[in-house]
């Protein structure tokens, strides 16, 4: 077991984000007027030529009034199914893990995820779980000091993390590989079980679906997560007992929708239904695969590229090439699936050459241009 001495070190948390502190807590240090954004190709060269992504933020993508139309659309179509995928692993980790649990959500893209799962044990289950959101970031590792915390202020209750879905699992390995770091470390064995909405990828074993459909939240960056960038690593802005940073965008208050997102699918969980029994969870015992890695390994030969982490396969993962990263060129299944619209635009948008590619496991793919 830990000890008290190290357990106690870690400081309360300052307030953080646009959402209600009872829907999430985050665990993140405010980097505002530290740290400064990095455009994309500056971001791209370091980070191809051995720096590390979470060393810096780049340039938040400002949505035209057309793309925002189009996540307002998708929510509006998508927000019964949305909801549905919520019930389903909501019900999977309370079926596996029991009511006395701690819900911790990977900033950013799970954070909105932890919420919806938060309100429905909630409504359904008259369980209100305590639910933070910390940093996970490849090569670097869990944020260590968020899991101290938790454990200081919950140390009889399991830990459930979420994400909002896989692409080819690398966050998945991440938190393997991390939770045996940490038992090696303080002795105390973390369930690396990762929750998610969505598993196109077929790499884990509690989720809503295994579909590569639209999550509206997918969609954007900041606005829809709380209003925090994506999550930063550097020593020299983190003190030894702080926890990973992110930069609060306190100046997009009047264009955030991740109350939106969450409120609107949450009032379709009145109308699901009964809870999921025995039966259906059961069905759902998902077995891992690894499908979607397998197939990427095709696409890498094909396009000849060096390193499979340039292939972001997903609508979640193809969307984020496209919002901040250089992309070359994106693959999809097929032109007229409905859900790669978002995508189709932004590639217009950008200038990204589509392909279609008939035999991919997953709607689509975006390939980072190599530099």
């Amino acid at each position: 077991m830990i000890n008290q001495k190290t357990l106690d070190r870690i400081p309360d948390p300052s307030p953080m984000g646009c959402y209600n502190p009872h829907d999430v807590i985050f665990l993140l240090k405010n980097l505002n007027g530290l740290l400064t954004e990095t455009d994309l190709e500056t971001r791209e060269r370091r980070i191809q030529s051995g720096g590390h992504y979470s060393e810096m933020l780049p340039i938040e993508y400002e949505p035209t009034q057309e793309y925002l139309e189009i996540f307002h659309q998708t929510l509006h179509e998508s927000a019964h199914k949305v909801a549905e995928a919520v019930r389903v692993v909501s019900e999977l980790i309370l079926k596996r893990k029991g009511s006395n649990l701690v819900l911790v959500s990977l900033a950013r893209a799970g954070t909105p995820i932890g919420v919806l799962i938060k309100r429905y044990l909630l409504e359904i289950h008259d369980l209100d779980l305590p639910h933070f959101s910390i940093s996970i970031i490849r090569g670097r590792g869990i944020d260590e000091n968020a899991i101290l915390y938790i454990l200081q202020n919950y140390p009889d209750s399991k830990i459930q993390f979420i994400d909002g879905w896989t692409g080819k699992g690398a966050i998945t390995s991440v938190l393997k590989e991390a939770c045996t770091e940490f038992r090696a470390k303080y002795g105390y064995e973390l369930d690396n079980d990762l929750a998610v909405l969505a598993d196109p990828g077929y790499c884990v074993k509690t989720f809503g679906t295994r579909e590569d459909f639209l999550i509206p939240s997918a969609c954007l960056n900041s606005t829809v997560s709380g209003l925090v960038s994506r999550t930063v690593f550097r020593k020299d802005l983190i003190g030894e007992n702080e926890f990973h940073g992110v930069r609060f965008y306190e100046e997009l208050l009047k264009e955030e929708v991740s109350n939106l997102f969450v409120d609107r699918i949450s009032a379709e969980f009145k109308d699901l239904g009964q809870p999921l029994n025995g039966v259906e969870t059961g069905d759902l015992e998902g077995r891992v695969t690894w499908q979607g890695l397998k197939a990427l390994k095709g696409i890498q030969e094909k396009f000849q590229i060096t390193d499979i982490n340039f292939i972001k396969p997903g609508i979640g993962e193809t969307t984020r090439v496209l919002l901040r990263r250089l992309p070359e060129r994106v693959l999809v299944d097929t032109l007229t699936n409905p859900n790669l619209k978002h995508i189709l635009l932004l590639c217009e948008d950008k200038g990204v050459p589509v392909e279609e590619y008939p035999d991919l496991t997953y709607s689509c793919c975006g390939i980072v241009r190599q530099l």
